[in-house]
């Protein structure tokens, strides 16, 4: 039977200030144990267990997703040689009650977890677990207190040790981070997840023996290494990673490399992590086949040229001039999709927002849009999926697809026909005097008729609808220094320009010339 030099836990909690707390209220390393990683929730810590192996799980009782009755039942069935702690609270007796009859070794109140009850509660979890033989390492082992400054810094705990002894333990002046992405391993093939860190680890602790590599307590979507280097070591290794990234693929799965820039304070080890390589890593979302992501080699960014409008398309929509609305928005689509530094999440958002609102456009139309209701929470859903912007941009164009084609069935109603023919006058003809009146004679309408069927198809009276069409379209002009706002007035149907003045403040809240005084500042603020 082989003996274990660090009795191996895991801590299991929901709440992050739990966690933080568990790990620095003893030396883990003084007393034997090692922290190997930390989970949110049940499934978290099975995909950790599978990977890592734990001697001890510390699990909260209450927790999203999976609970710490069903871990334990999971863990007992498939690992029965690891030894469970419950973390509950006052109210939680009777799950606790459960979770002794499934076989775990002690439970600990959350109100009285104190360094010293827990300790106590862990040494007598692990005097169980055979092969396993608490050492006092308070000899003061190097490699354990480098592991132990890193977690601290990164956890955002600081150092008891004095900063001035950094300079000794990191032997090197430069440091930098190497991340990697194995988010579809751990959603797709997690029986790969363990072999793939192994060999990952190998190789690059084998091949840099003149350069300090440390692993980084991150999370299981992301590897995370830390180089302490010479600034004139930087080629090799920038070369080696691009090497090795090249030559670890896996199934039909490449895992996303970053490389960040060297910076030589220790101390910012987590404002790197959080403000400089995890954005490299983002990037692969926006750039599938770019394999490594290296700080200075990154392609430049396409500048969108202004933020999308819902209203705008909106209003394209409701005035049924669909081609335009969907060119507008593909167009603004296409250009946010090389923006690879808009945040992932704000992308996939802005996306199912869209599938949203054109889900109910479309059923404002009265028209029987059951099919896209039905399957719009299943588009968002795999949109929020998707593990690229291929992916997400091929379940928009699917979505749209289906909703250009109900649209075409809708028009051959002979209801919303008409009604496209009369808002398509009306946005071709707001310049002139236009009436029911003359509006019916056009269209073979009674004018009385007229007024009562557009209403009806339009949620808008004719007068409204022309109306919010005129202030559009003067708006737009006004955004043009060179156009008076007398001759704006005539342009856009108004041949009184003190009339024109009135509608567009009650419309707008403001006259013509204070709205185009703050556009014109606002612009002139942008530049």
């Amino acid at each position: 039977m082989s003996v274990h030099k660090w009795c191996k836990v895991l801590i299991v909690d929901d709440e992050l200030l739990i966690r933080k707390g568990i790990k620095h209220s003893i030396n883990w390393e003084k007393e034997g144990f090692q922290i190997i990683g930390e989970a949110t929730n049940g499934e978290e810590a099975l995909d950790l267990i599978e990977t890592f192996r734990p001697h001890i799980v510390i699990s909260d009782m209450v927790m999203p997703v999976m609970d710490g009755v069903e871990l334990t039942k999971a863990i007992k069935e498939d690992y029965p040689q690891i030894e469970i702690i419950i973390l509950s609270s006052f109210g939680d007796f009777n799950y606790v009650r459960s979770t002794f009859q499934l076989g775990i070794s002690d439970y600990i109140l959350k109100p009285q977890l104190e360094g010293a009850d827990l300790l106590k509660t862990l040494k007598q979890a692990a005097y169980k677990i055979p092969g396993v033989v608490l050492v006092d390492n308070s000899g003061g082992d190097v490699t354990v207190s480098i592991e132990n400054i890193i977690d601290r810094v990164m956890t955002g705990f600081g150092l008891d040790e004095d900063p001035g002894l950094i300079g000794n333990i990191f032997t090197h002046s430069h440091f930098c981070l190497l991340g990697i992405d194995i988010r579809a391993h751990t959603n797709h093939k997690k029986s790969m997840i363990r072999p793939l860190i192994e060999e990952i680890e190998e190789r690059v602790k084998s091949d840099f023996t003149h350069i300090e590599i440390h692993r980084l307590p991150v999370n299981l979507n992301i590897m995370a290494f830390m180089f302490n280097f010479e600034l004139n070591q930087l080629h090799s290794i920038k070369e080696f990673i691009k090497m090795l990234s090249m030559s670890l693929t896996f199934v039909d799965t490449k895992v996303g490399w970053a490389l960040t820039e060297p910076f030589i304070d220790f101390l910012e080890l987590k404002q790197v992590y959080q403000e400089k390589l995890l954005p490299l890593i983002q990037y692969h979302f926006y750039l599938p086949d770019t394999l490594l992501m290296i700080y200075d080699e990154i392609p430049s960014v396409r500048q969108v040229n202004e933020p999308f409008q819902l209203t705008k398309f909106t209003k394209l929509f409701q005035r049924q001039q669909f081609e335009a609305a969907f060119l507008y928005l593909e167009a603004y689509i296409e250009d946010l999709a090389h923006q690879y530094t808009t945040d992932e999440f704000s992308f996939k958002s802005l996306v199912g927002n869209i599938i949203f609102n054109v889900t109910i456009l479309f059923g404002n139309m009265e028209n029987n849009s059951r099919s896209l209701e039905e399957e719009k929470y299943s588009y968002i859903s795999s949109i929020e999926g998707a593990l690229n912007v291929k992916e997400a941009l091929s379940l928009l164009d699917e979505f749209l697809t289906k909703a250009k084609a109900a649209i075409e069935l809708t028009l051959t109603n002979p209801n919303q026909n008409n009604m496209k023919k009369l808002l398509d006058y009306i946005n071709e003809n707001y310049a002139e005097s236009l009436n029911l009146t003359d509006m019916g004679k056009k269209f073979h309408y009674n004018p009385s008729y007229l007024s009562n069927y557009f209403s009806e198809n339009n949620n808008q009276s004719f007068s409204e609808y022309l109306k919010q069409v005129r202030i559009e379209k003067s708006i737009e002009l006004l955004q043009k220094e060179e156009v008076s706002i007398a001759k704006i007035s005539m342009l856009v149907g108004y041949s009184d320009h003190s009339y024109f003045c009135r509608v567009f403040k009650s419309s707008i809240g403001v006259s013509p010339s204070s709205y185009r005084r703050q556009y014109s500042s606002t612009k002139k603020r942008g530049k």
